[in-house]
């Protein structure tokens, strides 16, 4: 029964935090809550890693400034105890030129008493670099040569 209430939880989470509703997301977050999204914040600022409602506050109104819209594209959410899975495809559309980000990601959730603690997400941060960028960086990286390996 909690596997289930707690699935629920999160998929109402992340359905508030679609809509740009900072505080009904904070809402369903524990006051200590804790997120870490591991990426070069200079390029992502509204990436790592963040304590407490204000502080998260800050980075999600940070995304929702950049991004028009945001949609979550759920793969697979596994829930057990206090924790929740979630395997899913992000669509963020940018706000300066309308293209639009898309990433996989893994998010992992804990939760205590009905509210999220802890938010730990895993993505390939050099692709979306790369989208966010709009730019190709392995030719930089490389110096616009053939990698030997």
């Amino acid at each position: 029964m909690v596997n289930h209430l707690n699935r629920q939880r999160v998929i109402s989470f992340l359905k508030r935090f679609e809509t740009g509703d900072t505080e009904a997301t904070l809402a369903r977050c524990s006051n200590d809550i804790d997120v870490v999204a591991n990426a070069p914040v200079d390029i992502l600022p509204h990436m790592g890693h963040r304590r407490g409602k204000d502080e998260v506050r800050q980075m999600w109104k940070t995304i929702h400034g950049s991004y028009s819209s945001i949609r979550h594209e759920l793969k697979t959410i596994v829930a057990e105890d206090d924790k929740v899975a979630v395997d899913m495809r992000a669509y963020y559309r940018k706000r300066a030129n309308r293209r639009i980000v898309q990433f996989d990601m893994a998010a992992f959730y804990t939760l205590r008493n009905g509210r999220i603690t802890h938010i730990r997400e895993i993505l390939d941060s050099f692709d979306l670099v790369q989208q966010v960028l709009e730019r190709d960086l392995t030719a930089t990286l490389l110096g616009n040569k053939q990698s030997d390996a």
